[in-house]
Parts: C-alpha cells; structure tokens; sequence
C-alpha cells in the first residue's frame, strides 16, 4: 500500500530510492551530583569531548567536493566557531564547577539557557540558529555517551535518508556519498541544513512529524523537494511519473542558466531590477553566479552575534568594503541592525540580563534599538558611511513605525555626516536612506513615509504577520499565513502607489520576491524591483520576463478583491498562465 506524506519542501528536486531510517540514541542528560574531587576530571571529560566533535566536524569539511559552491564550507564553519565559543567551551565548565554537575547536565542548562536568547529573536532567519545550538551540543552529548558524533554514511548512496534531524556535517557526508535525497521529523526553510540541502542541490523536505514511525529501511521512496511530497511504496505508474518529472526538472535547470546574462525585461517592456538578499559576505559567490543587479538587502545581524563585545567601526568598516569590492560598482543596501528584544546594549558588551519581553515582535527591536542606544547605531552609520567613499550603497532603516522615528534617525546620520566632515573623512554626501515597510501602519501612511526617504522596502514577512496576527513558525497558526491575502495585497499596491507618487523607488525583499506563484501578482501590482535569496533569482526571472503587465495587472485586480479561495487559485492560476 502506497503512504503519502507531506511536510515542508526545502530544496527542488526529484529523487527515486530506497529508505535509511536514521536511528540516533537519545542522549542521558540526568544530572548527576559530582564531588569536589570529581570537578576537574569532568570538566577534562567535556573539554576532550568538544576536541572531538571539533575534529569530526573538521573531516566533515575535507570532504566537501571539491566541485561545490564555494560558501557550502561556511555552514560547517559555523558549528566550528561554536565549538570555539566561550558560551559553549567555558560556560559549561562554569557550570559544572558551580553546580557540581556532570557534563551533560551543564550543556543541557546552557541549551535551555540559549534557547530562551534564540525563542525570543522576532526575526525568523536568527530564531532558527538555535538549530545549531542543538546540533553542536547533540554532537557533544553523543560523544560523552559513547564516543561518537556522525553516522557512518557507507549505506546512504541512491538511498533517502529519514532522521528526526540532520546537522550540516551530515548533509555535506551525504552528498559526498551519494544520497539521493532525505526527510527529516523537525527544521524549517531557513535552517542550515535546508540552506546547505540547496546548495548542493539534494532534494529534501523537513518538519514531517514521526515518519520514522511508519517508513521503514529499504522500502521504496520517492521524494519531491518542492512540494513537500514524499511517497513509500509507490505503483509502477507513480513511479513512471516521477521518472518524468525527475528528467524534465533536470532540462530546466539547464534551461535557466541559460538566462543568467538576459536583461531583466518583461514581454511588454517593463525594466526589471532582481537583486539579492545576502546574510554573509559566503553569499556574495552565489550572487555572482546568477549575475544578480546588486544587493537589495545586506542583514547586518551576524556582525552582533557570537561574541561578549560589540563590533567597532573599523570591524563594520571591512565587512562592507570587503562586500562593495566584491560588487565591483553594483549597488549595495545595508539595513542597520534589526536586532530584538532579548539582548540588553551595553556600550562594551552585550548581555541577556533582565526579563525577556513578553512579545518580542512587539517590543524593542530595528530602529527602537537604534534609536534607544544612539552609541550603538552611530558606530554602525560611520562605518557605513565611510565605505560609501568606496562603493555605490543606501541604508535601510528596520522596523519603523512612526514617521518621528525617520525624522530621528535622518538627523542622528546628520549629525555623523557633520562629525566625518569636521575629522576629514570622506564620504558619500548624498548616501540615499530609505525605510523597511514591515508595520501595517507604515503601509497604510506610505505617502508620509515617502515624502521623507529615498527608497522604500517590502519586508512582507513581518507585514504579513502583523497584518494577520500569526506566527508563520508556530505549527499550530501557520496555515494562516496568506500572501494573497486581500489586506495584504492592498498594503503592498499602496506602498507601490505611495513610491511612484513621490518617485522614489520601492523594493520588495520578503518571501514573496523569491516565490514564482507570486512574483507575477507583485508585478501586476506594480512592482518592478525585487530581492531575493541569489538561488531563487533565475526561475524568478524566468517568470518575470515571460510575462505582459498589461496582460496580469486585471486579474491582480480582481483578486485584491476577494476572499473566496477557490476563486484566488483560479485568479492565480489566470496570471501564471498569461
């Protein structure tokens, strides 16, 4: 009998073989009460422990192909650098010494203690880095237990790997033994191990609850990354379709590379701008490889993370030289820092003291944090401002709510403009300040907004959210996340008017930019510049440039004004088709 099961798809794809059902043991993390005299003899069992999981992790990065993308290393990087973190290599054996616990029970309490950090960041790329959290301290905790941290991987050619989950180091030992595809219980689009499945190109679907329960090793799989699709023991006939779709799906890949030096242009002549949203300067490789206009959102975040001190100006100052070198005179948007509620500023360091906040997607975060610590927000503008003698760049203002928060932060840039002026330090005078459009009530007030920017950008992650009142994270509410959403449709074409009334442009850098289903509904609304994650760019393009505005904007019309389902994936259908 033929089981179909459904969950999230993170990387195109087909794939035909048979099952590996991952087995891992779950981990002994009882604390256990030590004596003083046992203290260093366990805090020399964790430190040997976090040696070897490093060394795993460092052959697991020897065996990336030598032929693929060159960022993939940086995910394997990461847990590296963690491994190194004091918040991981000596903040446990703080706890060992102070609690006079064992091993595991240290790196459990400093799990939960990041876990609380992480669950508490609105944005939702930050929010799932303690994925990695937990991938790091898994890979400890097996090592404690039994001296082990990956699977041996000889079983895993042509087969799906089925896991509750997967860490980045077993994805690249995966792929270089052939894996055909894998499944996994938890994760979501934004993890590491989706992003580095995308990377190399290995199909794959995540957040399928308790598969391991009904798929058992050795039977017949077939896997679609992009729906969400898996099947166990398919007919012959099932078989035979995904065949097809598996070879037609190779012919397009191949067709879109074909259009990576076509100009951006629609059949009715309408100028298209595709940018890239990039996180790490690794994402610039992947940029360059689908000739993307530029970047169209730099998130700044990661500069912040993993450290005990702020970054100086001269750290910023690099990192976005470095960027606008790479760019070689294409345009560079850098948001300043959108960072959340649950981290305290301090002028030297940054810390979790004090209560979280009940609702983090309400309280300080983007631009409140700026404005609430101007030391802070100053470093960040006079590095930025410094690199603009050296590149094309904008600054995107996170999170704005009011338009007194704009007529605040211009005048702090001022304020830096006046101060590089009076040291001698060159800059780009006319540095263009646009604002993120994530609030309903900025939407709603763009033509105020727009009378004070230069530019205007779409997060239509957060707009959607806070147009909705749902967590597209949260399981349980995420069905009702709707992009065609009539209010949603209607704040954007309003921000698209706004733009062009006053105009200035208007980007969109959400989901929704790197989505085919919709890109042509954006662009029906009026939209002509779009960023996105540089591996959506071409089949965006793709979309983009097959189609006739005139020919879309009636139905994009039309389904502004209904709520009827059937009848949007009718309208839907209409505009992909035209």
């Amino acid at each position: 009998m033929t089981l179909m099961f459904n969950g999230i798809g993170v990387s195109k794809g087909f794939a035909i073989g048979e099952a590996y059902v991952l087995h891992r043991n779950q981990v002994d993390v009882t604390a256990r009460k030590l004596t003083k005299k046992q203290i260093p003899a366990e805090c020399r069992r964790l430190r040997k422990a976090i040696k070897v999981a490093k060394a795993e992790l460092l052959t697991a990065r020897d065996n990336i192909p030598k032929d693929a993308p060159s960022d993939i290393s940086a995910f394997i990087e990461t847990h590296i650098l963690m491994l190194d973190d004091g918040l991981l290599s000596d903040t446990p054996v703080d706890i060992i010494k102070a609690e006079q616990c064992n091993a595991e029970a240290a790196l459990q309490q400093q799990r939960e203690a990041l876990a609380k950090v992480f669950g508490s960041m609105d944005d939702e790329y930050l929010a799932t880095r303690i994925d990695d959290v937990n991938h790091v301290i898994d890979a400890v905790l097996r090592v404690l237990d039994n001296g082990e941290v990956v699977t041996p991987a000889e079983n895993w050619k042509g087969q799906i790997v089925i896991a509750d989950d997967l860490t980045p180091a077993d994805t690249v030992l995966m792929q270089h033994n052939g894996a055909a595809g894998f499944v996994t219980e938890t994760g979501g689009q934004l993890s590491h191990t989706a992003i580095l499945a995308r990377s190399l190109g290995i199909p794959a679907m995540v957040g399928v609850h308790n598969i391991r329960q009904y798929v058992k090793s050795g039977e017949t799989l077939t896997l679609d990354g992009k729906r969400g699709l898996l099947l166990a023991e398919p007919s012959d006939n099932m078989l035979k379709e995904l065949r097809k779709q598996k070879k037609a799906f190779k012919q397009q890949q191949r067709d879109l590379n074909k259009l990576i030096d076509k100009p951006a242009i629609t059949q009715d002549g309408v100028e298209l701008n595709l940018f890239a949203n990039i996180e790490i300067e690794e994402d610039l490789k992947a940029l360059k490889r689908v000739n993307a206009a530029g970047v169209g959102l730099y998130r700044t975040e990661f500069l912040y993370l993993n450290r005990d001190a702020l970054p100086t100006e001269q750290e910023h100052f690099k990192d976005y030289t470095k960027v606008l070198r790479s760019l070689k005179g294409a345009m560079l948007t850098i948001r300043t820092a959108d960072l959340g509620a649950d981290k305290d500023f301090s002028p030297n360091h940054i810390t979790t003291s004090g209560p979280l906040a009940h609702n983090p997607a309400m309280g300080l975060r983007g631009i409140r944090v700026c404005l609430n610590e101007p030391a802070l927000f100053e470093t960040q503008l006079r590095a930025i401002l410094r690199a603009s003698a050296r590149g094309p760049l904008q600054i995107l203002l996170p999170m704005l709510t009011t338009v007194a928060e704009v007529k605040q932060a211009l005048a702090i840039i001022d304020s830096v403009k006046q101060s590089l002026t009076e040291e001698g330090i060159e800059f780009d005078p006319n540095v263009a300040v646009g604002g993120m459009v994530e609030v309903p009530a900025v939407a709603i007030a763009a033509d105020q907004f727009a009378q004070h920017l230069d530019f205007l950008s779409i997060g239509t992650n957060d707009l959607i959210q806070y147009t909705l009142a749902i967590d597209r994270i949260d399981d349980q509410v995420n069905y009702l996340y709707d992009p065609l959403h009539p209010a949603v449709l209607q704040l954007i074409k309003h921000t698209i008017d706004a733009g062009q009334q006053a105009g200035i442009p208007v980007t969109l850098c959400g989901d929704m930019a790197s989505d085919t289903r919709f890109v042509r509904v954006l662009l029906g609304l009026g939209l002509s510049e779009f960023s996105m994650p540089p591996n959506s760019l071409l089949a965006v393009k793709h979309s983009l440039i097959n189609a006739r505005r005139v020919r879309v904007r009636k139905f994009c019309m039309a389904l502004m004004k209904t709520s009827d389902a059937k009848e949007q994936e009718s309208l839907l259908e209409r505009i992909n088709r035209e």
